[in-house]
């Protein structure tokens, strides 16, 4: 697999994590914007990283099980937790106290829905025989980029709709849920 192939996998893998982070970005407090973007962006490059090396040792044994049940995992985790941030949006209206955080549990289900994908990715790559700990590294280094920039940005949308932020970023996940729940199943 030559160096610009790879590049494009990285970046297709880091779509959905860059999209979550798009989503937390924008309920996230200004002041720990930067602490928050480097949790995000680290825990979601680790599991993307990582993924494609299990897939890829796991090999192809497993694969038809994992490609039959992958969309339903992302889909159930990433509706829970954007059901989570629209109640959590609207229980902070009615306290009108806004406290912000991300648990452990959530970053490391939200790493988890978003790196499925890529556990299947390493399965092909053992039938391509592609060096898997250098894919790796550039799939876990470009997710982590794309993430850290997409916190940011997304920080700069939410301020903009500052109300709406925890509604806006729910949805965003419930929608990047079902599609690839929709991409799985038709296409």
């Amino acid at each position: 697999m030559d160096i610009f192939t790879l590049l494009l996998t990285a970046v297709s893998l880091a779509m959905d994590a860059s999209a979550v982070s798009l989503a937390k970005g924008m309920a996230l407090p200004k002041k720990s914007l930067l602490q928050y973007a480097f949790i995000l962006a680290l825990a979601f490059g680790i599991f993307q990283g990582i993924m494609p090396c299990i897939g890829y040792f796991a090999g192809s044994q497993f694969s038809i099980f994992i490609s039959k049940i992958d969309h339903w995992i992302a889909f159930v985790l990433l509706g829970i937790i954007g059901i989570n941030m629209i109640k959590e949006g609207h229980e902070a209206k009615e306290e009108c106290e806004i406290l912000h955080s991300i648990p452990f549990k959530t970053v490391l289900l939200l790493a988890i829905a978003t790196s499925i994908d890529a556990l299947a990715v390493g399965v092909s790559f053992a039938f391509l025989q592609v060096p898997i700990l250098w894919a790796a590294l550039w799939i876990g280094v470009i997710t982590f980029i794309l993430s850290f920039c997409c916190v940011l940005i997304g920080k700069k949308v939410g301020s903009v709709f500052q109300k709406y932020a925890e509604y806006l970023g729910g949805c965003m996940l419930i929608f990047l849920g079902f599609k690839i729940l929709i991409e799985h199943l038709f296409f």
